[in-house]
């Protein structure tokens, strides 16, 4: 395994994809049959993972609907995750069952996440499609799916670039709301947690500091002061911000369509569309590869049939969340819809 460490990273993803199916061999919890995960770990820690069968499934056998959206975590450890369907947010207990969907208003939700305010908490949603002509709604929802804000508003003020093409937000610790464009102007708004709108910066550019589909935000704490961190998808990158805009650098490089982020203790697992999570340590080097599929015909497929789609093996991962034990919850792309759970393996290097 130290010969690993001083591969490129483009090598690293060829040895994953050519091992995606060796899975779980050895270990006596793996299930029979299908592809299981196989993830590379360096010695900064272990994140191999087992899937878990059947998470996800609906009591009454129907379809999640598309899956194009995201994955968020409450306190209490239940899984909301987004659809374009009617369903809007369907939500499952850590093992797998179905507790409710809710709020068929907000189907459409793209990019989500879950903030805590006092002693409650909120799901903050991007809401891309659903209504019709709400093409931009930052929304605001209390647990049981009531609307608590939506922006615009009459307080809001004007928004430079249009309403068009929303794709991501995030919390600050301060309640600030960040939403990314990443479909439209590729311009990044900041809101108050009122839903006033403070500042706008980004756009849409091949200079460095312009983006390429801002599409997926998150708050990363690791560094002190809280930065932003954004999914530049087009530009496969990952770059730093703080809160005001102003530019800090590029975070990860050379990633395979970076959708969307979460964060676990030094590390955090991107969801890339092109058919793989990495997980990054603090210095945005890769230390895992989860899911990687080896059939590129596969890559970013919208369309790939659920009897094609195997266990452990991603198709177009979307959306994602870490819970507090490092298990991962990963959204594909898919007409038909697909959340997975990944079970993290405690092990020694």
């Amino acid at each position: 395994m130290k010969t690993l460490l001083s591969t490129t990273f483009a090598s690293l993803a060829i040895l994953t994809a050519s091992h995606a199916h060796e899975g779980h061999a050895h270990s006596p919890k793996a299930p029979a049959g299908g592809a299981i995960t196989e993830v590379l770990h360096t010695g900064n820690g272990a994140f191999r993972y087992e899937t878990v069968p059947g998470f996800g499934k609906l009591p009454d056998g129907s379809k999640l609907g598309p899956t194009h959206g995201g994955v968020a975590i409450d306190a209490q450890g239940l899984i909301y995750v987004s659809t374009n369907g009617a369903k809007a947010i369907c939500v499952f207990k850590p093992d797998g069952t179905f507790v409710k969907s809710m709020t068929p208003s907000v189907q459409g939700i793209h990019g989500m996440q879950i903030a805590t305010e006092g002693d409650k908490q909120y799901l903050f949603g991007a809401q891309l499609g659903g209504e019709k002509d709400q093409n931009l709604r930052a929304i605001k929802l209390d647990l049981d799916g009531n609307i608590v804000m939506a922006i615009p508003h009459e307080g809001t003020g004007e928004i430079p670039g249009g309403t068009k093409g929303i794709t991501g937000i995030a919390v600050a610790p301060d309640g600030s709301i960040f939403v990314s464009m990443g479909y439209g102007s590729n311009l990044i708004h900041r809101f108050d947690k009122s839903g006033k709108l403070l500042k706008s910066f980004g756009g849409r550019g091949k200079d460095e500091k312009k983006f390429m589909t801002c599409h997926g935000l998150g708050i990363d704490t690791r560094f002190g002061a809280p930065r932003l961190l954004v999914c530049d998808r087009e530009k496969r990158r990952l770059v730093h911000l703080d809160l005001d805009g102003n530019w800090i650098g590029e975070y990860a490089k050379n990633l395979r369509r970076p959708c969307a982020v979460s964060f676990h203790g030094d590390y955090c697992a991107v969801a890339e569309l092109e058919a793989r999570v990495v997980i990054l340590d603090k210095n945005g080097t890769p230390v895992s590869f989860v899911g990687d599929n080896p059939d590129k015909k596969q890559w970013a497929g919208y369309k790939v049939k659920p009897e094609d789609q195997k266990p452990g093996i991603f198709t177009a991962p979307h959306g994602l969340s870490f819970d507090q034990a490092g298990n991962l919850y990963v959204q594909d792309w898919t007409a038909t819809g697909r959340v997975s759970k990944l079970m993290l393996i405690q092990s020694t290097d």
